[in-house]
């Protein structure tokens, strides 16, 4: 698993945990709803800090609450 595919199940995994859509989340968080599809289908290459954090900011946890997973601390280290 790559940082994209840990961050896109992460999202998901949230959504499911507070049943909302994915459209839901972009209410909630003012994130275009085009660009967490992008996310959600491994379009986006690099979601960026200030994305996750209203994304975060939309579902009322931390940075460190979202990355706190076994899928974030079992990532490689992608510079080679």
């Amino acid at each position: 698993m790559n940082t994209q595919e840990a961050i896109a199940k992460r999202i998901r995994q949230l959504c499911q945990e507070r049943e909302i859509t994915p459209n839901g989340l972009a209410n909630i968080s003012a994130v275009p709803q085009a660009t967490i599809k992008s996310i959600l289908n491994g379009e986006s290459q690099n979601p960026g800090t200030v994305t996750i954090k209203k994304l975060c900011d939309g579902l009322n946890i931390t940075l460190g609450v979202f990355f706190s997973t076994p899928e974030f601390d079992g990532l490689e280290q992608e510079i080679k």
